[in-house]
C-alpha cells in the first residue's frame, strides 16, 4: 500500500510544500479544482530590505468559477520582469549561483496555462532537490470528480490504494482520522519545524518561497532539512 499525499499547485512553495512530497510516494496536484483569488496559488513571498515581500503570477482577466487548469496567465507577463525582481534581491547570497539555473529555467518558459506552469516549476524544483517522488494530476485519476472536501481526498485514496494519507498540518481540522480508518487509510499530518538560517539582516524572515531557502543554504543542507526537519503526526 502506498503514502500519498494530495494539494493545491503553488508556485514556488515554502519549504513545507517539498517536504509533504518528498514524504509520500505518490503526490497529487489538484488542478480540477476552483482557482481561489486570496489563496497561494500564483503567488508567494521572497525577502526585499528585511522583510517579506509579495511576488505573483499575473494572471489573464477571466471567469472567478474556472478551475486551476483553466485559467491563463496574463499576456503580457514578462518572465524576464520576475526574474530581474529575484535576481535583485538575492544577488549577494552565498548561493546565488547554485540557484539562479532554477529560477530562470523556471520563469523563463514559454508556457502560459497557470497549472501546467505551475506543475513545470514543482518538477523542476523537486528535480534540482533530488526528490523522486511521483506527481500526477488529480483529473488523471478515475473519481467522482464532483466530490468535495474529505470526500473526494478520500476516494482518490481509495482509487490509488492508498493505505496512509499525509496531509498539511493546517488541515487537522478539516479530517476525521475515524473516517479514514473505516476506509482503510491511516491518516496523519506533517509538520515543519522552525527552520532559522542567516539572511541579510540580523533577524530571520521565516516561511519565504524555497527560492530564499537555496539562496541562503547548500544544495545539501537545503535537502537534508528536506528529509528531517518535520514532524508526523
Amino acid at each position: 500500500m502506498r503514502t500519498a499525499a494530495i494539494m493545491q499547485p503553488y508556485f514556488v512553495p515554502y519549504i513545507g510544500y517539498f517536504q509533504l512530497i518528498a514524504s509520500v510516494d505518490l503526490f497529487i496536484v489538484y488542478d480540477n479544482i476552483k482557482y481561489t483569488k486570496k489563496g497561494w496559488i500564483n503567488r508567494n513571498r521572497i525577502l526585499q530590505r528585511d522583510r517579506a515581500v509579495p511576488f505573483s503570477l499575473p494572471l489573464k482577466g477571466d471567469s472567478d468559477v474556472l478551475d486551476v487548469r483553466d485559467r491563463e496567465l496574463s499576456a503580457d507577463f514578462s518572465g524576464t520582469t520576475l526574474l530581474n525582481q529575484i535576481t535583485g534581491t538575492y544577488r549577494r547570497a552565498p548561493y546565488y549561483a547554485q540557484t539562479l539555473p532554477l529560477v530562470e529555467d523556471i520563469v523563463q518558459t514559454e508556457e502560459r496555462n497557470l497549472f501546467r506552469f505551475l506543475d513545470q516549476s514543482i518538477r523542476k524544483t523537486c528535480a534540482h532537490l533530488g526528490i523522486l517522488t511521483t506527481i500526477t494530476p488529480s483529473s488523471a485519476i478515475a473519481i467522482d470528480h464532483r466530490l468535495k472536501g474529505q470526500s473526494k481526498v478520500l476516494a482518490l485514496c481509495g482509487a490509488i490504494e492508498a493505505g496512509t494519507y499525509i496531509n498539511a498540518i493546517g488541515g487537522v481540522d478539516l479530517y476525521s482520522r475515524g473516517e479514514f480508518r473505516t476506509q482503510g487509510v491511516e491518516l496523519r499530518f506533517i509538520r515543519s519545524t522552525p527552520f532559522t538560517y542567516p539572511q541579510f539582516g540580523s533577524e530571520h524572515v521565516p516561511w519565504l518561497s524555497i527560492i530564499d531557502v537555496l539562496m541562503f543554504n547548500s544544495l545539501g543542507a537545503t535537502q537534508e532539512r528536506i528529509r528531517t526537519g518535520y514532524e508526523l503526526l
